[in-house]
């Protein structure tokens, strides 16, 4: 699963080929540096509640895509999540996340990438053989976090979908109430 925010929006399809970064930083990093092309589809990932740890939100990005002009001519897709004031074609909460080898993760430069939100998909141009050979191959990311309370986070924590909520086994809670 996944959340496209579309207010605003004047078109719901994107396509462009895959730009991959584990994590925020670098991502930002190569915005900063311009390393990239008008059309590309940049992937953040490792940024869910696990493999962030946290889900921190990629505002950084975002603004700074805008800042240079081209918000609306590239796509960022992250396992991460953003906030109220984030622009342009950007999904967030993908799931399931990097983290735990979810598709997101299975991503590569180059791959080519439909978003079409009216009808809810997003679709990677690689045959289903390749993606079953990637996955195959797939090993956890090394973890900055080997002991503590963000290492016990980083291992209670459910998915996005499911609230992110750190006591397993448990429902999340049916209501609350949150000044959002």
């Amino acid at each position: 699963g996944a959340i496209v925010k579309v207010a605003g929006m004047s078109t719901l399809a994107f396509s462009g080929p895959a730009r991959c970064f584990d994590g925020e930083e670098a991502c930002f990093e190569a915005v900063k540096q311009r390393a990239y092309r008008e059309g590309d589809v940049l992937v953040i990932r490792y940024e869910g509640p696990r493999g962030g740890p946290g889900m921190r939100e990629m505002l950084a990005t975002t603004a700074a895509l805008y800042g240079q002009g081209t918000g609306g001519k590239v796509a960022l897709i992250t396992d991460g999540r953003f906030s109220g004031a984030t622009r342009g074609f950007c999904v967030g909460h993908v799931g399931p996340e990097a983290a735990v080898g979810g598709p997101i993760a299975l991503v590569r430069d180059g791959d080519m990438i439909r978003i079409d939100a009216e009808r809810g998909t997003i679709d990677v141009d690689v045959p289903e053989a390749e993606l079953a050979r990637r996955k195959a191959d797939w090993q956890p990311r090394a973890s900055e976090f080997n002991s503590g309370y963000i290492w016990k986070y980083a291992q209670q924590v459910g998915s996005a979908r499911h609230g992110a909520v750190t006591h397993p086994g448990a429902a999340a809670e049916a209501s609350c109430y949150a000044d959002i």
